[in-house]
């Protein structure tokens, strides 16, 4: 067997394979068929600083290798996780990281603030959000932004901190690189690509929201390429994700940088997904001749 032990920011994790926020909730239901211990971690529901039910529906469409979702961050909030779903993660004996959200850097920083004395291993923020004081627009589209955010969540963390970059912007380098410069300890790519759904014979939008985050195999091309991208230009430590169903997709992602792997949509399609994906890397370890996985990581060759 291969070495595919990392550290990630001080946190030791077994594997470099992680369950994606949003398709794993807790992981008390996918705990009922595996021991969830055997990830290397568990990047939990979106969290926000009070409850929320989220959009209406429909709210999640299937596409062509992939699906749309407009579920809309429904979650019990920050203070019943805390109570309720966190200490009985932390018997797990993996890594758990808490992913934040808002929509203005005062709840992210109350966010930080709440989970500091905790036992979290890693947060991850999302900034792919709406900041309601610009009008609406993502705080991860534009760099200033990003470095403003990161730099305010940055100073009242306790944990690592991981920025989760949105791929709808013109060059996502940029971003990384902002929140690189701010002091983000690694950051986590792609978040959701934005699309829609038309019910022809309706002649309608298929989700209420209209516009869905686009996620699966589909968009592992376009995830492969703005990690490799990112990888030649910042110097922390690389999440890749985005439509990963198998050991050697994992590989593809760590070869053009990654330093470990979050895996999604596949939660869904297949809910053994992350422990066949950790065997799968392992088997083609061994079949490469790679004593440790971290060995992979941006050796990717041109053509």
């Amino acid at each position: 067997m291969a070495d595919l032990s990392l550290d990630l920011c001080g946190v030791k994790l077994k594997n470099p394979v992680i369950a994606a926020s949003g398709t794993f909730g807790f992981g008390r239901e996918f705990d009922e068929l595996y021991d969830i211990g055997q990830l290397g971690g568990i990047s939990v529901k979106g969290l926000s600083l009070k409850p929320r039910t989220g959009n209406p529906p429909s709210r999640i469409a299937e596409t062509p290798s992939g699906m749309l979702n407009s579920v809309g961050l429904q979650n019990p909030g920050v203070d019943s996780f805390v109570e309720n779903d966190l200490p009985w993660l932390l018997t797990k004996n993996v890594a758990v990281i808490a992913n934040i959200t808002g929509t203005c850097v005062e709840e992210y920083c109350g966010m930080a603030e709440r989970l500091a004395p905790t036992g979290v291993h890693l947060l991850e923020m999302n900034i792919s959000c709406p900041n309601v004081h610009e009008g609406g627009v993502a705080f991860g589209v534009k760099p200033e932004s990003v470095y403003a955010i990161t730099k305010a969540v940055k100073a009242v963390s306790r944990q690592p901190l991981i920025v989760k970059l949105t791929p709808n912007v013109a060059d996502i380098t940029e971003n990384a690189l902002a929140a690189q410069e701010a002091g983000a300890d690694a950051i986590s790519m792609i978040n959701t690509l934005t699309g829609i759904a038309v019910d022809v014979h309706r002649r309608c939008m298929i989700l209420k929201n209209n516009t869905g985050g686009l996620s699966g195999p589909a968009v592992r091309p376009v995830a492969l390429r703005m990690v490799w991208q990112s990888a030649q230009k910042v110097k922390i430590p690389i999440i890749g994700m985005g439509g990963i169903e198998t050991g050697e997709d994992a590989a593809a992602f760590m070869l053009c940088g990654a330093k470990a792997v979050m895996v999604g949509t596949a939660n869904f399609t297949d809910p053994f997904a992350c422990p066949k994906i950790i065997k799968e890397l392992d088997a083609y370890c061994e079949a490469q001749g790679v004593a440790r996985a971290q060995e992979l990581v941006g050796t990717l060759r041109a053509y």
